[in-house]
């Protein structure tokens, strides 16, 4: 169990998770959850903490903290993505992040798409240091990869678990994405609406791809990565139908891939490399070129052989040349 849990991994891949993971930290900020910027405005007496808020404790939500939290989140985050200090740094961002999730979700709402993505910020510290394209392995890599793992698949387990804890088996059967439907569809969803139960197979679909969520772990590599691409096509669908995005849990679900083959910065210079001739990059070779003085003029067919005659007249064989 332990070797599973600590499977080495290529230094390079834990590299590229983390630039992804820190970058998506930035765009969470300032594209997804801008909203919770607002929650500075709402008056403290409905600021109700999650359990760890009222553990630790944490304070209510001012302008300025909220404010504060942001900018340094997003400042952090970007520095986080280079790679460099990837402990202090990473610490940081793990902290930042979960108070703004704490202040996010304190007033009514809790999403479950976050889990995984916590998870990863928690232990991506714990990595120590890694190049982008280093084909060493390491242990505490593979353990940071592998316990996102888990939580990405516990995400899906746990959430058909509450499926049938609170709406039993009539969410198999009732008319829960009908209503969802009804509420924020698309033109694609209404289409598919009008199939006589298809939406009914969809639900006992959804519940039973969730429940075998945690097969991807017994599988091959190449076999494990098809479902992985099953998995980020049914989000495709999710969103493409009822517009609801798992954007945070599909950077943590990142972890399965081998990021380490994504090189966009060595792809960008090979392109820059293979500029046409006659531009600017093969200046330096044509200079270089009307630099060289000319060759010497090849030597005339039958070298060493008398000159011709004055006048252009060949000698006659076997008679000298002249007069």
């Amino acid at each position: 169990m332990s070797r599973w849990l600590t499977e080495a991994v290529p230094r390079g891949r834990i590299a590229a998770f983390r630039t992804l993971i820190y970058l998506f930290v930035a765009a969470d900020l300032v594209i997804f959850t801008p909203w919770v910027r607002t929650r500075a405005s709402v008056p403290g007496e409905l600021y109700q903490p999650l359990l760890i808020g009222r553990i630790l404790p944490l304070p209510t939500p001012t302008p300025t903290l909220v404010a504060v939290i942001f900018w340094v989140l997003l400042l952090v985050a970007l520095l986080a993505a280079t790679g460099r200090a990837p402990r202090l740094l990473g610490w940081a961002v793990c902290a930042l992040y979960l108070e703004w999730m704490i202040i996010a979700m304190s007033y009514g709402k809790v999403d479950h798409d976050r889990f995984a993505l916590l998870v990863a910020l928690a232990v991506l510290p714990t990595a120590g240091r890694a190049r982008h394209g280093d084909t060493t392995r390491t242990e505490a890599g593979g353990w940071a990869l592998r316990v996102t793992q888990i939580a990405v698949i516990c995400t899906y387990f746990l959430a058909a678990f509450a499926k049938l804890r609170f709406g039993g088996l009539d969410w198999l059967t009732g008319s829960v994405l009908a209503r969802a439907i009804i509420r924020r569809g698309t033109d694609l969803a209404d289409v598919i609406a009008q199939v006589p139960y298809l939406l009914i197979v969809a639900q006992f679909g959804i519940v039973a791809f969730e429940l075998l969520s945690p097969a991807v772990f017994l599988l091959p590599e190449r076999w494990r990565l098809a479902m992985v691409g099953f998995f980020y096509s049914f989000h495709a669908v999710t969103i493409a139908t009822i517009t609801i995005s798992f954007a945070p849990h599909l950077a943590a679900m990142a972890s399965f891939l081998p990021l380490e083959r994504v090189r966009p910065l060595v792809w960008a210079r090979r392109l820059v490399g293979r500029a046409p001739r006659g531009s600017a990059a093969d200046a330096p070779d044509q200079a270089r070129v009307d630099a060289e003085p000319p060759p010497p003029d090849p030597a005339p067919v039958g070298a060493g052989a008398e000159p011709a005659p004055p006048g252009g007249q060949a000698p006659v064989v076997g008679r000298p040349a002249g007069p």
